[in-house]
């Protein structure tokens, strides 16, 4: 077992799990079911990812009694070369320590999983799709940041200026597990470049944030309970995009969900993946359902407007970005715009989300 900050790390029992699924996979006959084969696979990478952290964590501070050792032999002052190691070591494993601590909190059975992630201009006009494209520019520096990549679905530009809706697919371990806490209603103030008077606009954006579904969940789509539209992709891309009809819109008749896919060349690649994006969907809103307390990150978040907003980003007449469900600021506009959003993703983790509560984690008092 390891402690760090009263959670309960149960490295043991992940590497008695990953010990038996190894043992499963040497033995005769293992790959003759390829599906269940690769789910093993997949899962004993995940647990090995998840425990790699903690046992290099824990190594690190094998190190640091090792040189706490040698500063008690040095008996030196505090400006001793053992001494300088000890303090920049101990400030390192801080910051490492908060990332273990937050990512123990990500125990829903899709945090693992990548994430689609899917921003609506609002309320105002060219305002809210200008803030659009400011916000996938700010949630594609964020995935740049923590090692993720970011892959274009389907992007739709605004009448005059910015973004009207974007899909993007972030890829990598726990995307998904962090990128769910931008769900919500985002709102701008600031002095429009767009007005000749300069006065302040008030601009609205939606995101929101589903786990790519790979497994099989129980979701059947049925071939009558889909519609299927073919169009010509429009936006960057050469001459291709204006010679066929590859992009693909799939409606869900019976929720009315709607997915969208054009990056890719092909029209069945586009089918293929809008047919992913639509089954994620749908288990989202089937699990939002059956778990009425989280209602309000989905279908019932409200109105992309006045009085729904999970943060203000306010540029003017002061700067100041607020999580109005943490409490969390900060002044440094510049760097949030930049990607730096993490302090505000770790606070709702850490305050405990409603998908992140398992009742089943115990807690030193």
């Amino acid at each position: 077992m390891v402690v760090i900050f009263g959670g309960i790390f149960d490295v043991e029992g992940k590497q008695t799990s990953i010990a038996s699924m190894e043992a499963t996979m040497a033995e005769p006959g293992f790959w003759d079911n390829q599906e269940t084969a690769q789910k093993t696979v997949a899962d004993m990478n995940v647990l090995k990812r998840a425990v790699s952290g903690i046992v290099a964590y824990t190594a690190k501070l094998e190190d640091l009694n090792a040189i706490a050792e040698l500063v008690d032999e040095e008996e030196a002052e505090e400006d001793g070369e053992f001494s300088q190691e000890l303090f920049s070591t101990v400030e390192t494993l801080f910051a490492e320590l908060e990332e273990l601590e937050i990512a123990s909190f990500l125990n829903g059975p899709h945090d693992s999983s990548n994430a689609f992630l899917t921003i609506h201009s609002g309320a105002g006009g060219t305002e809210s799709c200008d803030w659009a494209e400011m916000l996938y520019r700010m949630y594609t520096r964020w995935a740049e940041r923590n090692g993720y990549t970011v892959d274009i679905q389907d992007m739709q530009q605004g009448e005059e200026a910015g973004l009207s809706r974007v899909t993007m697919m972030i890829s990598g371990l726990n995307a998904y597990g962090y990128a769910k806490a931008e769900r919500g209603v985002h709102r701008l103030v600031r002095i429009s470049p767009f007005d000749s008077n300069k006065k302040r606009h008030t601009s609205f954006c939606s995101v929101d944030v589903i786990a790519e579904i790979v497994d099989d969940v129980g979701i059947e789509l049925r071939k009558e309970d889909l519609r299927e539209d073919t169009y010509r992709a429009s936006g960057a891309g050469g001459q291709h995009v204006n010679k066929t009809e590859s992009a693909i819109r799939l409606t869900h008749i019976p929720t009315g969900i709607v997915v969208t896919c054009q990056n890719g060349r092909s029209q069945h690649k586009n089918r293929a993946t809008a047919m992913g994006m639509l089954k994620s969907r749908v288990y989202e809103k089937d699990q939002d359902e059956k778990r009425a307390e989280l209602d309000k990150f989905y279908g019932e978040k409200g109105e992309i407007g006045w009085g729904n907003q999970i943060r203000s980003y306010v540029f003017q007449p002061y700067q100041m970005v607020k999580d109005l469900r943490t409490g969390v600021d900060t002044s440094d506009i510049k760097g949030v715009m930049d990607g730096d959003i993490n302090r505000f993703v770790y606070s709702w983790l850490r305050a405990g989300c409603p998908t992140t509560r398992n009742k089943d984690v115990q807690l030193e008092d």
